[in-house]
């Protein structure tokens, strides 16, 4: 498997691990902190930067990507430096793609000018819901007017804009489903990310959950029906899915996620941050220490990461079909029998064909609608023994 990751890519991950307010579905490493030292943060990022820079030297970079958290609350300041720096640190791609999540709250929206600046050139908005009593039970900070009003003035700003909608919401219908998937698609984004609501636990709505307080939640088989639903209903707007939770118009594709599912590498910085990295022809799995302050001190150490360490051939390939059967492109058979010392299972892939689950096109096994809707258990059935 050595430089296969270059089939998909090299990509540079950011986390900045503050929000405003901890979303009560949230299990991402994100904090609320009222005092925040933007320039300690900023050095750290930089100093990273330079640490795995010299890992990777010669490496041609195609995307960067700031989550979080709340990217959108870093000084512009500190967006500049860290790309200038990275434009120091690594040759990129003629055109890069660099994207910063944003919410869409009046304080951030106000930094969308200096953030274009500072080279910015995609933007994904977490609106999550377009009816107000949901973003309330979301734990939302922002109205849905706001959400219209940041779109508007982010499509004038960036070349490209995204945003998040989560479906399968308390007392949500299939019938409001569909008509606020339509209402979204009229704002003419060019790409959507629609998630299911899972209930999660260590967050406040696995707590509720636990505690038979969480109410009006849809169950499984209309669920299934809001999935189906939307799929149709992007399709047939011009946003075919390209990923499981993902749409958009041919070209817009997020390229930085893209990397992900194409099993690239991508370096992750920042508190909790997770990463693929080949070197050597050995492809190493990179975890950052989780808590902010505690990564902060490893930084000036130089031991940022709290886990790296080489990943089997037998991991990596099950990683690989993980990531790739939830795109549409499916899984590329030249790589996949590429890894020496592990076998996919051919049989299973046989059967899983003769039940409508996937298909075999253009040198490639991928799912099928029917395939897509369990693609768990068609995943584990692809799955190297270990």
């Amino acid at each position: 498997m050595i430089e296969d990751w270059r089939h998909g890519g090299f990509g540079l991950y950011i986390h900045w691990p503050f929000c405003e307010a901890k979303c009560p579905y949230c299990d991402f490493n994100s904090h609320v902190s009222r005092r925040i030292d933007q320039s300690q943060w900023c050095k750290a990022y930089l100093r990273e930067l330079d640490r795995v820079g010299a890992l990777t030297q010669g490496r041609v970079l195609d995307s960067v990507y700031f989550g979080g958290g709340t990217p959108s609350l870093m000084a512009p300041e500190t967006v500049r430096a860290i790309l200038d720096h990275v434009q120091r640190t690594w040759p990129m791609r003629n055109d890069p793609e660099i994207t910063l999540e944003a919410n869409p709250s009046s304080v951030e929206v106000g930094r969308f000018r200096a953030f274009s600046e500072a080279g910015v050139n995609r933007v994904s908005l977490g609106v999550q819901a377009l009816n107000d009593t949901d973003l309330k039970r979301l734990g939302r900070l922002h109205t849905v007017q706001e959400a219209r009003q940041a779109f508007d003035i982010a499509r004038n700003q960036f070349d490209r804009v995204s945003f998040d909608l989560i479906y399968a919401r308390q007392d949500q219908s299939l019938t409001a489903w569909s008509q606020e998937l339509t209402e979204a698609l009229s704002l003419a984004v060019d790409h959507l990310s629609m998630y299911q609501l899972t209930i999660e636990q260590g967050t406040a709505f696995g707590d509720r959950y636990s505690r038979g307080r969480l109410t009006g939640l849809p169950d499984d088989d209309v669920s299934a029906d809001m999935y189906e639903v939307t799929q149709e209903v992007c399709e047939k707007a011009g946003l075919p899915a390209y990923e499981v939770s993902n749409h958009a118009r041919p070209g817009s594709e997020s390229r930085h996620n893209m990397i992900y599912w194409q099993y690239g590498d991508y370096i992750g910085i920042g508190p909790g941050a997770h990463g693929r990295l080949t070197l050597d022809g050995t492809r190493f799995a990179t975890e950052a220490w989780k808590a902010p302050n505690v990564w902060l001190d490893r930084v000036n150490d130089g031991t940022a990461d709290r886990l790296f360490q080489p990943i089997s051939h037998s991991d990596a390939l099950g990683e690989f079909i993980m990531m790739g059967l939830r795109t549409s492109e499916g899984l590329d058979l030249a790589r996949l029998t590429g890894y020496r010392g592990s076998e996919y299972h051919k049989n299973s892939a046989r059967d899983l064909e003769d039940l409508g689950m996937i298909y075999f096109h253009d040198n490639s096994i991928r799912t099928t609608p029917a395939g897509r809707m369990v693609l768990n258990s068609v995943i584990e059935r692809l799955l190297p023994d270990q």
